[in-house]
């Protein structure tokens, strides 16, 4: 029998699924494959490195670093997320990847990552974070719309997952697993609202099929949400969500928030671990 889990993405809301795979591992609960979504991927890949409290320790340390995300990186480097800082030196040296661990877990981890030019999901496997190729998608799937720059890998242009498939509960059905588990960042009254069209029509004019899918997020969101609660009732996967909303920032500088998102995943899955339990046992 076969575990999946989908991670949903949703920049530092994505704390709430840290807490919630910490706890995981504190467990003992087994996962064999795992999708993941922007900040669903760059959070969700410590699972499979096996590192606990790494998500929560760099994000508190560094929250009110100017090099980490922010204003001053956008206006120095194009980027939201600066690039060296956030892919290289937390990586790599200030709190460091088990590249190892990393590698050897038996989970096979798929980032989702938007290409520009058909604005199509692409679902991408990532197993060897040493690899830079692979890194580079990792980055691509974390890489919002507007304040990202595209990130180029092969001659393609790629930006976040979530643009394209921000709950990717179809393609992880269609995986073979026998039970899928679902970390969704918001509760289960929330919807998108129609944006600006627009904005994205006068940003990426030159990518009409990006414009297209970015005008129409909002309606696939929605669907893919009303997916899963019809799949949660038939108990065909199990489903965790917020239980409230915290107010935190997709670029969030306040430490008490970040451990309140952080808290809150944590408390959470305790709440929920006797149905959990039961439905892997199935």
């Amino acid at each position: 029998m076969k575990t999946g889990l989908l991670l949903e993405g949703g920049a530092m809301r994505g704390l709430y699924t840290a807490g919630i795979l910490d706890v995981f591992m504190e467990k003992g609960i087994k996962i064999d494959g795992i999708i993941g979504v922007s900040a669903g991927a760059l959070f969700g890949m410590n699972y499979k490195s096996k590192q606990i409290g790494r998500v929560l320790r760099y994000n508190k340390k560094y929250a009110r670093n100017k090099d980490y995300m922010g204003f001053y990186s956008l206006i120095s480097t194009g980027d939201i997320m600066n690039r060296e800082f956030c892919f290289n030196k937390i990586v790599n040296e200030l709190d460091p990847v088990d590249f190892d661990t990393f590698k050897r877990t038996e989970v096979e981890f798929y980032a989702v990552v938007t290409n520009m030019e058909t604005g199509k999901p692409e679902y991408i496997k990532i197993d060897d974070l040493k690899d830079k190729v692979q890194l580079e998608y990792l980055r691509a799937s974390g890489s919002m719309p507007y304040v990202s720059k595209p990130v180029i890998i092969k001659g393609k242009k790629y930006l976040d997952g979530g643009i394209s498939d921000s709950i990717p509960i179809e393609k992880i059905m269609s995986m073979g697993f026998d039970r899928v588990v679902v970390i969704l960042t918001r509760p289960i009254e929330y919807r998108k609202k129609k944006s600006n069209e627009k904005i994205p029509q006068i940003y990426y004019r030159k990518y009409p099929k990006l414009v297209e899918t970015i005008n129409n997020r909002y309606k696939m969101y929605n669907e893919e949400v009303e997916k899963v609660i019809q799949l949660e009732k038939e108990k065909k996967i199990f489903v965790i969500r917020p239980s409230r909303t915290v107010g935190i920032k997709r670029i969030e500088r306040d430490i008490y928030k970040i451990q309140e998102m952080y808290d809150l995943g944590k408390s959470d899955i305790q709440e929920k671990m006797d149905g959990l339990l039961e439905y892997l046992k199935e």
